[in-house]
């Protein structure tokens, strides 16, 4: 671990100095957030393109057209998406960051970074879900510490005020991910983007290709803050102050006690053949079925067609099909605690605020020996 660690730090190092001095010739690296080799080119300004093809800069700032009136503000906490065409109208305002928070299975073989780099929604930053993330345990992508976070956070350039955008390239996916972060660590104005990279490029808006310099240092800022914390140094400065809603994650003791107490309906995100266990887990070791008396509702279920979060109705379908009231307390789960935070989206929607997630999910809940398992 230590000398991934510090291999980590060296290479962000010496990114930090030659991001600095690319002009126009490309280079290859290897990503410090994963280990695969992709191409990258910085430029003193961004190209912008369509899916209809390569347009200018100046062309492409011209065909925004007038900005809607509208600020992060006013937006309704209790919604928690907000589809392309606000977002498009209102990129540029003071009070709004937007985030690539793309991230993949092992398997899709899908490098995220090199996506955002190749595309992404204009001004938008790269947050890394594996790299802003504990340290500290072996289990993935675990939710950071409170001043972690928040340096991580900072390191991005986010302060308390800003109201925040969230996608992904799947449409719906990792980008629940990081809106119940931001949220467990006190930051409720914060949203999908309904329909993610996808539906933005659908609907004709222009995408940026190259990271600037910038953007790539404050990438590599986040994931190093991470590490000075988890070591112990010092970062800073600090913009982004946290305040940490337990009642939104909960670990594998209260899911236990849950069990027996049953004040919670629990919710399991994964497909109906793993919740079943006719179907392997995809890590070695993890062994197959759902936690005793849990109910599964796969997170695609909470999807249309373009990846956009069903309305309230359709919604309100797929759990009454269940058998699944809303007027009790929900905690989810899915197999690293990704999609467990798309089925809290969905709750969101119908008015459940308070949804608990079981951030170690089936990956800690399988790996161990002593805690009790259901199969179909």
């Amino acid at each position: 671990m230590a000398s991934a660690l510090l291999s980590r730090t060296l290479y962000a190092n010496r990114l930090f100095s030659s991001s600095l001095s690319l002009i126009h010739q490309p280079r290859i690296f290897t990503s410090f957030f994963n280990k695969r080799q992709f191409h990258f080119r910085a430029a003193p300004t961004y190209l912008l393109y369509k899916t209809s093809g390569f347009v200018s800069c100046d062309a492409a700032s011209s065909a925004v057209g007038s900005k809607v009136s509208f600020s992060t503000q006013s937006i309704l906490t209790n919604e928690p998406v907000v589809s392309v065409d606000w977002l498009h109208g209102n990129l540029g305002e003071p009070d709004m960051k937007v985030l690539d928070a793309s991230w993949y299975m092992p398997d899709e073989q899908r490098n995220p970074l090199q996506e955002y780099q190749v595309a992404h929604i204009p001004g938008a930053l790269f947050f890394d879900v594996d790299g802003i993330s504990d340290r500290t345990t072996n289990l993935p992508h675990m939710l950071p510490s409170e001043e972690a976070f928040a340096a991580a956070v900072s390191a991005l350039g986010i302060e308390n005020k800003d109201g925040v955008v969230v996608y992904d390239g799947k449409g719906i996916f990792s980008a629940a991910r990081v809106w119940w972060m931001f949220r467990v660590f006190g930051h409720d104005r914060i949203w999908v983007l309904d329909g993610g990279l996808p539906r933005w490029r659908a609907s004709g808006f222009d995408v940026e290709s190259s990271a600037s310099s910038d953007a790539i240092l404050k990438a590599s800022a986040a994931s190093e803050a991470i590490e000075k914390v988890c070591q112990g140094q010092a970062v800073g400065p600090i913009t982004f102050q946290t305040k940490f809603q337990p009642h939104l994650v909960w670990t594998l003791e209260q899911v236990k006690k849950n069990i027996e107490e049953k004040t919670h309906q629990h919710i399991d995100a994964r497909s109906k053949a793993r919740f079943d266990g006719l179907a392997p887990e995809p890590r070695k070791g993890i062994r197959s079925g759902h936690v005793p008396n849990s109910k599964c509702i796969p997170f695609p279920q909470m999807l249309d067609g373009s990846q956009a979060l069903l309305s309230k109705d359709e919604l309100k379908k797929r759990f009454d099909q269940e058998g699944i009231s809303l007027d009790s307390p929900f905690v989810t789960s899915c197999g690293t605690g990704v999609t467990a935070c798309i089925l809290a989206l969905g709750l969101h929607r119908l008015g459940k605020s308070d949804v608990a997630v079981y951030d170690g999910s089936w990956t800690e809940w399988g790996a161990h020996s002593e805690t009790p398992i259901s199969t179909s």
